[in-house]
């Protein structure tokens, strides 16, 4: 019998229905995870005992056989410590590389009876407080079996390019501050889920959305927002020079669909910009999965033009080739990745500005989309190429289809969900391999961001609990150990506060006893109770007043 292996994390993975791009791509890691199971139980550490109630149902829901087989175990966020000191985790993988994973190493470091791989993913990395964020990671407690799972070259790059800056910013050496491995994996795609409507199944999903039955039809699925995304000026600028050469484009249609603020002035734009050039325009406004996989089914061509550093990956751009269509994209980021110029696409020549110190100071102090607007709107995509790209999908549909055939082989040989969680299987197999620094050492080594609250609040309280006061039961503490009162527990420490404990604890101090030695007492009488959490119950009980300092005899 091989101990069990346990594979945990502090994120949900399933967050619900939203089509967002990060969430599409927890879930469907997750999905893939399950579908392997590569291993014996699966611990979720939530933030709040609301959010673990709602992640225990919605993985029960998702995944029932697993949880049939009480594979999975929700817990809290303050049930860590003790999961820590009396489990062997073999991995923790969080589906986000800055929110945890570096104060995660520290807590491992300090608590955990062996040193687990870490990993986490990137997503955007244009935001500029997430300098500090990446900075967390430059620290003694990161050790060669932490990863950062980069999706894209481009991402790798850019935070490779993150942490030289750092390192040059604040001196910090790779020997005393060593960084993550950066290990490159890409998303994936369920090819299974998506496929081109032929026939009288495509002509009756088109008449569904009002659209021609044998025009071209061109989608741009994401989040619709030139500040956030993608500016689409250069797509009519394109249609307007394809007019201008004598093309016939009175069959083009542009369907763009995706997450829509309800507000947001640019969907007016929209609709006038199509409008001033003659090109028909659907909007789709947040559209559930159903009608997203209906759209791409629909489509002739997929076009993506990337000119925000908030992209990293692309996964819309798997999704379209897997559901045949030849994808029209900006040569930026980790498109470049995805598709295969002149095989399974185009790719869009793209000039951005060169190094702007003025820009790189201010960034801070301004809001995010405001910085990420002008960069964007400072990226040039070719109009030229894109008028050539699309004039081939206009007048040569036998040549887009067989781009998007080429498309959907190179996403099902190299692109799948399956495979993604496959090569981090194998990333986590290599770096439990990997060797640390000395167990106690680690241990001793706080990480430099750690908030010491007894230390640096020590002046607040007047007194500190210890073995110098006696505390015995109060008239309250009685009644609580006969039932004849009860204690108010709030709802966010019902799962810290154990009744039967306070039982314990108050029958302990009844002839009083020296604090900490009641601590340990009652850690030394209550299974699963550690000494630290015994001193906690014995400060709540003295706020609840179960418990008094005893009086010298006079």
């Amino acid at each position: 019998m091989h101990p069990p292996r346990i594979f945990a994390t502090l994120d949900p993975f399933i967050e619900g229905a939203d089509i967002m791009g990060r969430k599409v791509a927890n879930a469907a890691f997750l999905d893939a995870l399950a579908r392997r199971d590569p291993f014996d139980a699966y611990h979720f550490f939530m933030p709040s005992e609301r959010e673990r109630q709602r992640q225990e149902g919605l993985l029960a829901a998702r995944y029932p056989a697993l949880a049939g087989r009480g594979a999975f175990k929700v817990l809290t966020r303050q049930e860590l410590p003790a999961a820590l000191g009396t489990t062997d985790y073999a991995v923790f993988h969080l589906s986000d590389c800055l929110t945890a994973q570096a104060r995660l190493a520290a807590a491992r470091n300090a608590l955990s009876r062996v040193i687990f791989p870490i990993t986490g993913g990137i997503h955007s990395l244009s935001y500029a407080h997430y300098q500090r964020d990446f900075l967390a990671h430059l620290a003694p407690a990161t050790t060669r079996r932490d990863a950062i799972v980069c999706t894209s070259k481009a991402g790798r790059e850019a935070v490779t390019a993150l942490f030289k800056a750092l390192r040059r910013g604040y001196g910090l050496s790779p020997e005393a501050y060593p960084a993550p491995e950066l290990a490159l994996i890409p998303l994936g795609v369920e090819p299974d889920d998506w496929r081109r409507l032929d026939g009288q199944e495509r002509a009756e999903a088109r008449a569904a959305w009002g659209i021609a039955p044998q025009g071209t039809v061109l989608l741009m699925f994401g989040r619709v927002s030139h500040s956030s995304k993608m500016d689409l000026l250069p797509l009519f600028r394109a249609v307007q020079r394809l007019m201008a050469s004598g093309l016939d484009v009175s069959n083009l249609m542009l369907v763009v669909a995706g997450w829509t603020d309800d507000d947001d002035p640019f969907l007016g734009t929209l609709a006038a910009l199509a409008a001033n050039v003659g090109l028909r325009l659907v909007l789709v406004r947040r559209p559930d999965e159903a009608a997203k996989r209906q759209l791409f089914g629909l489509a002739d061509a997929f076009v993506s033009l990337a000119d925000n550093p908030q992209e990293t990956f692309g996964l819309t751009l798997l999704e379209a080739m897997a559901a045949c269509l030849p994808v029209v994209a900006s040569d930026y980021d980790g498109y470049r990745d995805i598709v295969a110029p002149g095989r399974t696409g185009w790719l869009l020549p793209t000039l951005g500005l060169p190094r702007s110190p003025a820009r790189d100071v201010l960034a801070p102090l301004c809001y995010d989309n405001h910085t990420h607007l002008r960069l964007a709107q400072a990226t040039a995509v070719s109009v030229p190429a894109l008028a050539e790209a699309l004039a081939t999908v206009l007048g040569d549909p036998d040549k887009a289809r067989g781009l998007g055939e080429a498309g959907r082989e190179r996403a099902v040989a190299q692109f799948t969900w399956d495979a993604c969680v496959g090569r981090h299987l194998e990333l986590w197999k290599r770096l439990a391999a990997q060797p640390v620094p000395d167990r106690d050492q680690l241990a001793a080594t706080p990480h430099p961001w750690t908030l010491a609250y007894d230390e640096v609040f020590a002046g607040y309280p007047s007194g500190r609990l210890g073995d110098d006061l006696r505390l015995v039961w109060t008239r309250a503490g009685q009644a609580v150990y006969h039932r004849q009162d009860f204690p108010v527990i709030y709802a966010e420490l019902s799962r810290e506060v154990r009744p039967e404990a306070l039982r314990v604890l108050v029958f302990l101090a009844r002839g009083g006893c020296p604090g900490l030695t009641l601590a340990r007492r009652l850690a030394a009488a209550v299974p699963g109770l550690d000494e630290a959490a015994a001193v906690w119950h014995v400060l709540w009980a003295l706020k609840q007043d179960l418990l008094e300092v005893q009086k010298e005899p006079a």
